[in-house]
């Protein structure tokens, strides 16, 4: 358990700006899919809206999603040795500055008051995941296609911890997405600390940033001292401030679950996800439709991203290469110049049709039908490729193909994958989630991992044999 004091001296701002937290990924949502989703932000006291995503909600002002704000306690304690000011007044003027924050978000009248006692929310921790998941589901409705603001669960501070703990069991059962927001974090932790690592930032523009300045100022009772008498001093200095002035804010981020039309949990419903036969049927009539139903060919997208694919490859040649899921075969024809033999492989009959004529000039490229994991390939790779295909199997499918990529690649061979970093509606998986998986499986070592917002392109090393003690 973390334990500090507002007053301890803290991670100095600039240690986090040399800290790499600048290079994080990106959220994987961008304008459209931010409209296209509903947003339930969690307070455990006002200001924690505005510290950890003031220019989140901000953005969603802009592009026009729709918005809901809880706010737990009226932040009556942070004073406790004030003199002049008295718990239930002060709880009326931090009110008052919430109310006006909210105004100057876009928010006037689109949040609510619980009231309960501040830092005491651990002791109502039912309570307030039933309150979450009841407002979740009102505003979610029927798509479910919600994401949770909340603080982060591991922030230090007892109501953020607590909080944050309920948001995230509410979202892992529903399959909401989670956006947790530290706050505390930044002044007790240092850039050793393992936590931010793993998270992701949301740049800022401008404006925005202006927006989240003037709407801290709405937060006096915070930002300067009560008065000049002793136990009024003010609560959040300018040295902790600097944490909320970057150009852009951090997020420990989960992914929505996504489940089929109607379906909330698979195994509450009965119904499976979907699975790789399943994606056949899907892709046999995406692609009778149309040639190149993805653009392969003519995106600028597509085309730097195979670049970008073939580039990550550690070794500059190799014997037997095997690519999981083909498609029309554009990022089979690049890798044909790195292998000697490859054999790719795709579900979709309608798809192979057309990666056959495509790969026709390449004499040690073949291309078959398979439905993996079940009809896997003979034979010993010293390459797999797994590019923008391991959502569309279920959980238990995708860890036989990866228990088949084991038995399958040589001592020191490659494993690629490479996937789509937002999320993908209607299947059990997505690419963040089909990279754990793959890691935790093999845990072969990494030998490169790079990151945009669209994308995740991994490279790892199987083991080399072992060589005998003598």
């Amino acid at each position: 358990m973390v334990t500090f004091l507002h007053t301890d001296e803290g991670t100095d701002e600039s240690a986090w700006a040399g800290g790499g937290l600048a290079v994080l990924p990106e959220l994987p949502l961008g304008p459209q899919e931010l409209a296209a989703m509903k947003f339930l932000v969690l307070a455990a006291h006002p200001d924690d809206e505005t510290l950890g995503a003031g220019g989140l909600l901000a953005r969603l002002q802009t592009v026009g999603a729709e918005v809901d704000v809880l706010l737990f306690t009226a932040g009556e304690a942070s004073h406790p040795g004030s003199t002049t000011v008295s718990r239930e007044v002060l709880a009326a003027i931090r009110l008052a500055e919430f109310e006006a924050a909210l105004e100057c978000l876009g928010l006037k009248d689109r949040w609510r008051y619980h009231g309960l006692p501040d830092s005491g929310l651990a002791e109502h921790a039912g309570d307030i995941t039933r309150c979450i998941a009841e407002a979740a589901a009102g505003l979610a409705g029927p798509a479910g296609r919600l994401a949770i603001v909340a603080p982060y669960r591991a922030d230090g501070h007892g109501d953020h911890d607590a909080l944050g703990a309920a948001a995230a069991a509410v979202a892992a059962d529903s399959g909401y997405a989670l956006l947790e927001y530290p706050i505390w974090y930044w002044h007790w932790a240092v850039p050793e600390h393992p936590d931010w690592q793993s998270w992701v930032r949301l740049p800022l523009e401008p404006g925005e940033q202006s927006v989240k300045a003037r709407t801290l100022q709405e937060h006096t009772s915070q930002t300067r001292p009560l008065s000049p008498h002793p136990g009024d001093e003010v609560l959040l200095d300018e040295s902790f401030l600097r944490h909320f002035s970057r150009p852009f804010e951090t997020f420990a981020w989960t992914a929505p679950q996504e489940f089929p039309a109607g379906q909330q949990d698979a195994t509450a419903t009965g119904k499976a996800p979907r699975t790789s036969k399943e994606a056949q049927r899907i892709f046999d009539h995406v692609h009778s439709r149309e040639a190149d139903p993805w653009h392969y060919t003519t995106s600028w997208y597509e085309r730097r991203k195979r670049a970008l694919t073939v580039a990550a490859l550690p070794e500059e040649h190799y014997a037997s290469g095997l690519e999981i899921g083909c498609s029309i075969g554009t990022l089979t024809a690049d890798l044909a110049a790195r292998c000697t033999n490859l054999l790719a492989v795709d579900a979709s009959g309608a798809a192979l049709e057309r990666a056959v004529e495509r790969l026709a000039p390449f004499p040690g490229v073949a291309a078959r039908q398979l439905t993996l994991p079940g009809e896997w390939p003979d034979g010993s790779y010293d390459l797999v490729v797994m590019s923008e295909v391991g959502y569309y199997f279920a959980a238990y499918e995708l860890d036989v193909l990866l228990e088949r990529i084991r038995e399958s690649v040589v001592p020191g061979g490659t494993l690629l994958l490479c996937h789509w970093r937002h999320p993908i509606s209607g299947w059990e998986l997505d690419g963040e989630r089909v990279h754990a998986l793959a890691r935790d499986r093999l845990a072969w070592p990494a030998a490169g991992v790079y990151r945009e917002r669209d994308f995740l392109l991994e490279t790892l090393t199987a083991p080399k044999a072992s060589v005998p003690a003598h």
